[in-house]
């Protein structure tokens, strides 16, 4: 007995506070301010690059190399480059400017690759932005060549013949 009082009460309890309908509720003027706000809000800059790739060619082992990546804001709102690192400590950015870069202005950075390794070395340079991606790239390569003048490499662990 005392369950069925108590299903009455939680069914009455129920049916009685949702008389109201939450549609009724929403103001619609509400809403369409807060579409229009959120549809300006939103406006990212663009980032353009007048290269995202740059091949140094055949270069020799141990040879430094740099180039310049240079940027426009094509967008509409101020762009911010916040940041922007290398795959690998090989490869250094530098010289970016930190200050918001207006809308149809340009600047630039230049990265230095130190030359080391062997046959074809591809680098990705990330750009941390305020663009809509938050992250852009671009990339170096270059195919290296071993020195002829730099002494021969023994092998490592080679028996040494005694006579």
């Amino acid at each position: 007995m005392k369950k069925l009082i108590l299903t009455l009460a939680v069914a009455s309890f129920v049916f009685t506070s949702c008389k109201e309908n939450a549609a009724e509720k929403i103001n619609q003027e509400n809403v369409t301010k807060a579409a229009e706000r959120d549809a300006q809000a939103i406006v990212f800059p663009t980032i353009s690059f007048d290269k995202t790739e740059h091949d140094f060619g055949q270069i020799m082992n141990g040879t430094p190399v740099e180039t310049v990546f240079s940027y426009t804001n094509s967008g509409n709102s101020p762009l911010v480059v916040t940041d922007i690192k290398s795959t690998c400590g090989c490869t250094v950015p530098q010289g970016w400017n930190r200050e918001p870069l207006m809308p149809g202005a340009s600047s630039q950075f230049s990265v230095k690759f130190n030359g080391k390794g062997a046959n074809k070395v591809s680098k990705t340079i990330t750009l941390t932005t305020n663009t809509e991606k938050g992250k852009e790239q671009v990339k170096i390569s270059a195919f290296i060549v071993p020195d002829p003048n730099a002494p021969a490499k023994t092998p490592a662990n080679k028996p040494v013949s005694v006579q």
